[in-house]
């Protein structure tokens, strides 16, 4: 276990939300999506476009770029 951005993570791997490393307005935006402190997410989809993941029994896409600014800690 360790931290990790999401983009790193693998389809199934499992992560908790520990911070968002972004500018104020993505920071609001990610937060407004449920990436909350303590959030557990999922990778579903983690090829070439967005990241697809689960979030809350939620399906949601998350850009390359945003999804290298959401700091996670890997549970497998």
């Amino acid at each position: 276990m360790g931290k990790k951005s999401l983009i790193q993570l693998n389809p199934g791997d499992k992560g908790k939300v520990q911070k968002i490393d972004a500018g104020g307005n993505a920071t609001r935006r990610l937060y407004e999506m449920g990436f909350n402190t303590g959030s557990n997410v999922q990778v579903l989809k983690n090829d070439r476009g967005p990241l697809i993941v689960s979030l809350s029994g939620n399906k949601i896409a998350v850009g390359r770029g945003l999804a290298q600014k959401i700091i996670v800690e890997d549970l497998h």
